[in-house]
This record gives C-alpha cells, sequence and structure tokens, in this order.
C-alpha cells in the first residue's frame, strides 16, 4: 500500500492533479498495483484529507511538555522515523497536531514497521497537502540530499 501512495503523490498530487477516485484506481490498477493496495491507499489518503479539513486540536500545554509514544507506537515507527518527527517538530516545521495527524497515518499503514524513508513520504505528502509546499521542500531535501540536511 505504501508504494501506491508514493506513485499517487508523484503522479497526481504534487501536479495538483486529483482525478476522480474511479479514473485514479483504473490507472493504478494498470501501473500493476494491486486491488486491496489500491483500495488501501485511497481511503489512507481520504482519512488523511478529512483529518486536515477538520479544526485543530487545541493542545494546552507548557512549551516543556513531552509527547510519549505509546508501546504500539514504538514497536511500529522505527526509532529514527521518531526522531526525525521531533526534529521537524522542534524546527518549527510542524506543530504538535501536525505531528500527531503524521504518526497516525503511519499507524494506519498496514505494514508491521515504518521506516525512515517511509516516515519522510508521510510527512511529505501530508505538508503538500495542507498546502505547505515551502515546507515540504524542507522535507523533500531530507528525503532525497544524499548529504543530509542543506542548511542555509
Amino acid at each position: 500500500m505504501f508504494e501506491v501512495l508514493v506513485f499517487m503523490f508523484e503522479n497526481y498530487f504534487a501536479n495538483h492533479a486529483f482525478p476522480d477516485n474511479e479514473v485514479m484506481a483504473q490507472e493504478l490498477s494498470a501501473a500493476g498495483f494491486d486491488q486491496s493496495d489500491i483500495s488501501g491507499a485511497v481511503d489512507w489518503f481520504h482519512e488523511m484529507k478529512t483529518m486536515l479539513t477538520e479544526p485543530p486540536a487545541f493542545y494546552c500545554h507548557k512549551d516543556t511538555s513531552l509527547r510519549m509514544f505509546s508501546a504500539t507506537e514504538l514497536k511500529k515507527i522505527s526509532t529514527e522515523s521518531i526522531g526525525f518527527i521531533l526534529f521537524i517538530q522542534q524546527a518549527n516545521i510542524i506543530n504538535d497536531v501536525e505531528r500527531d495527524l503524521i504518526v497516525d497515518r503511519a499507524m494506519a499503514l498496514k505494514q508491521e514497521h515504518i521506516n525512515i524513508e517511509e516516515m519522510r513520504w508521510i510527512t511529505m505528502i501530508a505538508l503538500w497537502n495542507k498546502g505547505r509546499e515551502k515546507d515540504y521542500l524542507f522535507v523533500e531535501d531530507a528525503l532525497f540530499n544524499p548529504r543530509g540536511l542543506t542548511f542555509h
């Protein structure tokens, strides 16, 4: 299912092309993806879009508060991925609500483990669909730059 999401992002969403579900499903099937993966990816994406359009949750805490990850989250999401999420939050690329959305979408994937590359893709998809292309470019640099992040 993750490969379908990446394909959808690269071929549709990054270009602001949003074909209807039936057309997209036919094209994804023609590209060789399994119907259950297509269905799961479309549902995953629509759930994320719904979460992005809901009023943001209000987090009433002090700046010194911490996000504790559940045992289930720690089992599924790699330590490196959690470090990445915390890093971009501390760099003010994402806020608490966006962090939790990204973690939720990682947990919603059917696979057993989420590695750093997958977490970066989830982050890029979420930021792009929230209209945060500038912040997306920071994450893209983190994903594709073989030397690591470029700081200006």
